[in-house]
């Protein structure tokens, strides 16, 4: 982080200086600060979601995440859509109720193959 502040300054310095009163303002420090605790919290959420999981599953359920909110982007704000980009997000959709179908499937088999626990 430390090597990027002389590249920083020397590309952005006048934009920051511009700006430096909106930079000293609390309602930017507090949405950074918001950012900042939403960032931390997700990332403890996909420790803990590999460790429960595997991290194929956490990869497959991001892409999963990531077509569903393509397609709200259609509806909500109203993005041009393209055969191609529809094709791709319900392909993507398509293959992650697959593999999670597949997963269900074996920890199902897993399960009833497992001898039961004495107490």
């Amino acid at each position: 982080t430390f090597l990027f502040i002389p590249l920083i300054v020397y590309f952005e310095g006048e934009i920051i200086m511009n700006s430096i009163e909106r930079l000293t303002s609390a309602a930017f420090w507090s949405a950074m600060s918001v950012a900042g605790f939403f960032g931390f919290s997700i990332g403890i959420v996909t420790v803990l979601q590999i460790k429960a999981t595997s991290p194929l599953t956490h990869n497959i359920s991001g892409t999963a995440k990531a077509a569903v909110q393509s397609l709200m982007a259609f509806y909500l704000w109203g993005n041009e859509w393209t055969i191609m980009g529809v094709l791709g997000i319900f392909t993507v959709l398509g293959g992650s109720l697959l593999y999670t179908f597949v997963r269900m499937s074996e920890n199902a088999r897993n399960l009833a193959a497992a001898p039961p626990r004495q107490q």
